[in-house]
C-alpha cells in the first residue's frame, strides 16, 4: 500500500458558517467517493482557506463525517493579488493501493477554474442555477 496525496478545492458564495460547513462537507465526500476513499485510508488533511473566510475551520467539517482520530490543520491561503476569493482547498494524504495517475483531484464550484489542467475537474452547478 502507497501514500498518496490527493488535492481538493471548493469556492464560496459567501462567509456563512451553515455554508462553509456544506461546501466542505461536499469536497471531502467527493474526494472519497471519486476514489473509493473511507476516513480510515486518511492519514492527514491540511485544509487552507483565503483571507475573506472566517465563519468556520474548514476542519470541523471534516470532523463532522467522522475523522474524528485523523490529524486535521486548517491554514491561511498566501495572499497574492488578483487571486480567486471565498475558496477553501485541501491536500489529504491516504494509504491507497490506487496508482498517483489514478487518483481524482476535486476543483468544485467556481475553483473548477483552478486547475483546468487535470482531466477529470468538473463544476457543480449550485442550487440554484
Amino acid at each position: 500500500m502507497a501514500v498518496r496525496a490527493v488535492r481538493g478545492a471548493t469556492q464560496l458564495e459567501t462567509d456563512t458558517r451553515e455554508h462553509m460547513l456544506e461546501r466542505v462537507a461536499e469536497m471531502v465526500t467527493d474526494v472519497m467517493t471519486s476514489n473509493g476513499f473511507t476516513v480510515d485510508d486518511f492519514i492527514s488533511v491540511i485544509f487552507t482557506a483565503t483571507d475573506d473566510l472566517n465563519s468556520e475551520f474548514p476542519a470541523y467539517a471534516a470532523r463532522q463525517l467522522g475523522f474524528d482520530e485523523v490529524p486535521l490543520i486548517c491554514a491561511r491561503e498566501l495572499e497574492i493579488g488578483n487571486s480567486m476569493p471565498r475558496v477553501v482547498r485541501m491536500m489529504a494524504h491516504v494509504e491507497t493501493d490506487l496508482p498517483r495517475k489514478d487518483i481524482t483531484h476535486v476543483y468544485l464550484h467556481g475553483a473548477a477554474h483552478l486547475r483546468r489542467d487535470l482531466s477529470r475537474v468538473r463544476e457543480v452547478p449550485d442550487a440554484d442555477e
